[in-house]
């Protein structure tokens, strides 16, 4: 098979893996089976495109033309691959870890969840390989629609509340502000594909450019940057694995690499440079960082913590961005993979948590570590890698982006990162501390939450059973699929430090045409 035939396979394969999903829906064994075995196969034919790419080729494929300049058309270039193949392995290890959140939790309508997830891997990968704005956007509202159901999986009133907010939000914004300026863009520019160097330069008096980098910057909604992130924190009542795919593999994702793919692709780091047309966004930036970050430290409910973690590092990517920096670019775009696997890790270990003791709030979390011990330490690796300390992933992203505001002259940003790390360490670590150092409180000592998940059970006779926990001695860990994703991904964030070097020189062809 030909790279340019890979494209529409591995866009496509997910979605005949939804309908393999649904033709075994009856079978929870062999739906899984199908799930499973599709990610595999995809991920493979993505890895199958890096040499390709990494030797300079660019695979194209067009799907079809519809106006001079606009076609449905794709392009792999180093950006995209890097976002298809966090997406595409992830989902992997996502679906190892719903088997055993979906069966240990026994929620319900698994089948309708495996399809609509599937649909969602498909339209990243459309995003990710992308070869204009028309097929990002196109790809980028289906992504929203697919995850909706998702996100109101659990029919309650809270969640059909939160499914109003995030699609109110997220199609609000891609189309008052997103759409308008796609428009604007064919308009002054005749086509809307991504060219190295940027279509605009020339081509819009330098007054227009901050408008119309707003337009974009803000129309992205996905990217959460303040005000437009509340649909972040309301999808938090869906099923943890959906957490999963909105923070740190598809969803968020989406957004904060559309941001780079916009400044790169669209504007160019040149013409940002010499308007300064971003800076007053990298304030915007700045300040969601920070906001988001207090905010965090303020929730008590873990995942809420987490949603507000994942507000403020969204942010970084921005503030690299929108610094039109070399540097800043590349910081970004290695946050998007550094942040991919710190933040599933805990999110992994929040949906652990709740499987296995059924606790969501973290004042009730004293003493757990002692019963869950290898779900925390993930938990641990994982903050750290988020705060940005050695042999962690995470510190390199920070580093680079640290780089580019001191080499922008704009010593407050590097403060803003500082100050930011401080933060990360007030709301992430003292949660550690209080499983492992706290006393445990009354209520964790007897078994109730074992007869209550048994009686549970009792309601749900069409699930494929699988107990809440994996117990060994005085352990009361998740099941074993649960543990173990979240194990790997927890590795991944230590050997992400060791491997940023590659990662940094796969990207370095992305700023072809820039000066910054």
């Amino acid at each position: 098979m030909t790279p340019e035939q890979i494209i529409p396979w591995s866009i496509g394969l997910p979605l005949l893996g939804a309908f393999g999903i649904w033709i075994t829906g009856k079978s929870p064994n062999l739906r899984e089976s199908v799930t499973l075995i599709t990610a595999v196969i995809v991920f493979v034919m993505v890895a199958s495109l890096f040499d390709n790419v990494s030797a300079g080729d660019r695979p194209s494929w067009v799907f079809g033309n519809m106006l001079p300049g606009l076609s449905i058309s794709f392009v792999v270039e180093p950006l995209g691959m890097v976002f298809a193949g966090i997406a595409s392995f992830l989902w992997i290890i996502t679906t190892v870890y719903t088997v055993g959140y979906m069966r240990g939790h026994h929620e319900q309508n698994q089948t309708r969840f495996y399809i609509c997830f599937a649909v969602a891997i498909s339209s990243a990968l459309g995003i990710a390989f992308s070869g204009n704005m028309l097929t990002l956007f196109v790809f980028y509202e289906i992504l929203t629609i697919s995850t909706f159901p998702l996100v109101t999986h659990s029919g309650t009133p809270e969640a059909k509340r939160a499914g109003r907010i995030y699609l109110g939000i997220l199609i609000g914004t891609s189309i008052a502000l997103q759409l308008l300026a796609i428009v604007w863009t064919y308009t002054l520019t005749g086509t809307l594909d991504f060219t190295p160097g940027g279509i605009l330069e020339g081509k819009v008096a330098p007054v227009m450019v901050s408008v119309l980098l707003a337009l974009y910057i803000f129309g992205i909604g996905k990217a959460a940057l303040m005000p437009f992130h509340r649909w972040l924190p309301a999808a938090m009542v869906a099923p943890t694995p959906v957490s999963a795919l909105l923070h740190a593999v598809a969803v968020v994702k989406a957004g904060v690499f559309t941001v780079l793919k916009v400044t790169v692709y669209i504007f160019g780091i040149d013409l940002l440079q010499a308007t300064d047309a971003g800076l007053w966004i990298a304030y915007m930036a700045a300040t969601t960082i920070l906001l988001a970050s207090i905010i965090a430290m303020r929730k008590d409910n873990l995942k809420a913590r987490l949603a507000y973690s994942t507000i403020s590092q969204l942010s970084y990517i921005i503030l690299g961005a929108m610094m039109a920096s070399s540097l800043g670019i590349l910081g970004g775009a290695m946050h998007i993979v550094m942040h991919a696997f710190g933040k599933i890790t805990l999110f992994f270990c929040a949906g652990a948590i709740m499987v296995a003791s059924h606790k969501t709030e973290i004042s009730q979390m004293n003493g757990l570590g002692r019963k869950m011990p290898i779900t925390f330490i993930c938990f641990l690796i994982a903050s750290l890698s988020i705060i940005g300390l050695p042999p962690f992933g995470g510190v390199w992203s920070k580093w680079y982006l640290a780089l580019a505001a001191a080499d922008t002259g704009q010593i407050i940003f590097v403060a803003v990162l500082m100050i930011s790390s401080l933060l990360n360490v007030a709301y992430l670590i003292p949660i550690v501390v209080r499983a492992f150092y706290n006393d445990p409180d009354p209520e964790t000592q007897n078994d109730h939450d074992d007869q209550g998940h048994d009686a549970e059970a009792a309601h749900h006779p069409g699930d494929a059973g699988g107990a809440n926990q994996w117990k060994i001695g005085t352990m009361r860990e998740a099941p074993i699929a649960c543990v173990g994703a979240l194990a790997f991904t927890a590795m991944g964030c230590f050997v992400l430090f060791f491997y940023a070097d590659r990662i940094q020189a796969f990207l370095l062809p992305i700023l072809e045409g820039a000066n910054g």
